[in-house]
């Protein structure tokens, strides 16, 4: 619904509330019908004077963003369609010649839809995060002509609507902290880690999974529910954590989704995940489109009030993970559950590389691929062929200017086959999202992190969605009436299961970290989820994990594991060991006790420290301080709590 009254200020007059109301009425309407007229007519307006502006903060890492005046268009116009039929181009191009960007560009509307929910304008716009200080120059087209952006024929012999060039100055970034824009883009560079392009540090995330309705949230124009047991979201319980200068829309609304980044930031974990479209999924409230079945024509003012939030997170230092289809609708013809359907409408060309499916993919990049930690998943549970995945990911990876990382994710007994036809020069993809029972997160992150470097393309191979579905990572002892526990097969488990074989068995096994999914059956669940605090002690665990490695100074880049060499070479759950031969050995003991540590080969002597995973702080001694390379050696016992977990760090 465009506008929600209880947001505005009671300054507002009667006569503006009443338009507003039917505006809202009228709007709402338009959104459950597919390809609808809009309601409301406005006589066109003239086009633009064809000027070219830049705006934004102009610094190294900043968003920054080139606005054309161009044609009068309307978000429903299907004669001359502004999403299918103009075509924005910005080439960006540093003074010294690299690197030079060539950026896909939008409808904007009137340029500040956010705020106006304008349907129509003469705005068309494109964004650069700029990687060095310095001049840069832009040269930007918009060409018209039928399906011009989604067929590269069309564009070859498309009419030039308007050609302009000109230039700007980058001054250095004035960001600190866990900000991405102190740190630059997340780029995949070859190996099992993203690294931030500016500072060179390697990441390794954590954060929810859930809920995968995030977006489906009531401040947003136009977003619907139609499912009773999915509803909007309010993000009442996290409105508390909006800060003032933080930013929100239409007279203060956006404060709960806003609040909600901000808890996820001050809990110190860096990642969140959410689906931009899921018509004809479990939620069915999130789509980009001006209506639920029209997927030619965009939504500019929900977009635009998506982009504060993603935004936002990029000044949390949040990774953006977009799963960018449901299960349900990414063609479902191999029948994941059995009924080996087809035609679901909901598909975006069948699951093929179609015209929908090329637009959806251009309209995301366009909008949000200026974000400097962003993940492109081209879809959960994911059915399509292994041709329609490679397509796919090969035109993310041709349109995307930036190239982000680009994964998979699927079910847990189709990793083989899906995986295995991805590895090496067999698709562009980069990385894998993992979904398995939470005790074997280390098995099969170490099988996909070995397979793809064996393959010739090290993926980022990250554990996303832990079995069993029902469950997952349970909510809090207390929270809720929630007594703690989960169960699997028969067998209970806590929230400290989790935090011994699927967070640290995923990072020592050499996976890039961890989302954490909620479950349906559980408080808090995969679609009702309004409240990250109802997982408050596991953002906590993922939250010493990530200090540790940082403030340890840990080269878990340069580091592989080395389970044998504390006597597991079958790779149980008894003892994980994580290694960079010769110099750094993690060696972590879930049932705690000890082990003895593999150092034949090996020379001089290594100190010996152990790290409370539960507690996080300073490293402590334990009975042994110091142990001989050579042999096996025995690393002694912790320092207290013998019967829980430790990670013992053994350096040279």
């Amino acid at each position: 619904m465009r506008f929600m009254l209880a947001h505005f200020t009671p300054w507002l007059s009667a006569l503006a509330l009443a338009w507003l109301s039917l505006s809202s009425a009228a709007r709402a309407a338009d959104a459950l019908q597919p390809n609808a007229v809009s309601t409301r007519t406005a006589p066109r307006q003239a086009d633009g004077d064809g000027s070219v502006t830049v705006s934004g903060e102009l610094k190294q890492w900043h968003k920054v963003t080139l606005t054309l005046d161009g044609p009068y268009a309307h978000e429903r116009d299907s004669e001359l369609n502004p999403f299918t039929d103009l075509a924005l181009t910005a080439t960006f191009t540093h003074e010294s010649g690299e690197p030079k960007y060539v950026v896909p560009g939008y409808f904007a509307a009137d340029g500040n839809a956010a705020n106006t929910s304008a349907q129509a304008g003469t705005k068309w716009r494109a964004h650069l995060s700029p990687d060095k200080p310095g001049k840069w120059n832009y040269h930007v087209t918009l060409r018209r002509g039928a399906h011009v952006a989604v067929d590269e024929d069309a564009a070859k012999n498309a009419k030039l609507v308007h050609e302009k060039t000109g230039s700007f100055n980058i001054a250095p970034t004035d960001k600190s902290g866990r900000d991405f824009r102190a740190k630059g883009r997340l780029q995949y560079v070859g190996g099992h880690y993203l690294r931030h392009a500016g500072t060179g540090e390697y990441f390794l995330k954590a954060g929810p999974d859930s809920p995968e309705t995030l977006l489906a949230y009531q401040d947003f124009d136009d977003t619907i529910a139609p499912k009773k047991n999915a509803p909007l979201k309010t993000w009442a319980p996290h409105v508390r954590d909006w800060r003032a200068g933080d930013p929100t829309w239409q007279h203060g609304r956006g404060k709960g989704l806003i609040g909600a980044l901000n808890y996820l930031a001050s809990k110190g974990v860096n990642s969140f995940s959410f689906l931009p479209y899921n018509a004809g999924g479990d939620g069915d409230n999130v789509w980009p489109f001006v209506s639920r079945d029209d997927k030619l024509h965009y939504d500019c003012s929900k977009l635009d009030q998506w982009q504060i939030v993603f935004d936002h997170a990029t000044a949390q230092g949040l990774h953006a993970h977009f799963k960018l289809q449901e299960n349900e609708i990414d063609d479902n013809r191999r029948g994941a559950k059995g009924d080996n359907q087809r035609g679901v409408k909901e598909s975006l060309d069948g699951g093929k590389l179609g015209p929908e499916r090329k637009l959806y993919c251009r309209e995301l990049i366009a909008r949000f691929g200026h974000e400097l930690g962003l993940l492109w998943n081209i879809g959960e549970e994911n059915t399509q062929s292994a041709e329609e995945q490679r397509d796919m990911i090969r035109y993310l990876h041709e349109t995307d200017p930036y190239d982000h990382n680009i994964v998979i994710h699927t079910f847990p007994n189709a990793q083989d086959k899906v995986y295995e036809s991805l590895l090496g020069d067999q698709s562009l993809l980069t990385g894998a999202s993992l979904q398995n029972s939470w005790s074997a997160a280390h098995q099969r992150t170490l099988k996909w992190v070995a397979a793809s470097a064996k393959a010739g393309r090290p993926w980022v191979v990250c554990n996303d969605e832990q079995n069993p579905a029902s469950d997952g990572v349970p909510p809090d002892p207390g929270y809720e009436g929630s007594d703690g526990f989960a169960a699997q097969g028969g067998q209970k488990y806590t929230l400290h299961d989790i935090r011994k074989l699927c967070l640290w068995g995923t990072l020592m096994a050499g996976g890039g970290g961890v989302e954490y999914y909620f479950g349906y059956r559980l408080p808090q669940n995969d679609l009702n989820c309004e409240d990250f605090r109802s997982r408050d002690q596991s953002w906590d665990y993922c939250r010493i994990a990530l200090d540790f490695f940082r403030e340890e100074k840990i080269p878990f880049w340069e580091m592989q594991c080395a389970d044998e060499q504390v006597g597991n070479p079958e790779n149980t759950n008894t003892r994980f060991c994580l290694a960079k031969p010769g110099e750094v050995y993690l060696v972590y003991l879930p049932s705690g006790g000890t082990t003895e540590l593999d150092l034949r080969g090996e020379r001089g002597t290594f100190s010996v420290a152990w790290f409370n995973p539960r507690r996080g702080g300073a490293l402590k001694p334990g009975s042994v301080t110091s142990i001989p390379g050579g042999g096996k050696v025995s690393l002694g016992n912790p320092p207290q709590d013998q019967q829980e977990d430790w990670l013992v760090v053994v350096r040279k």
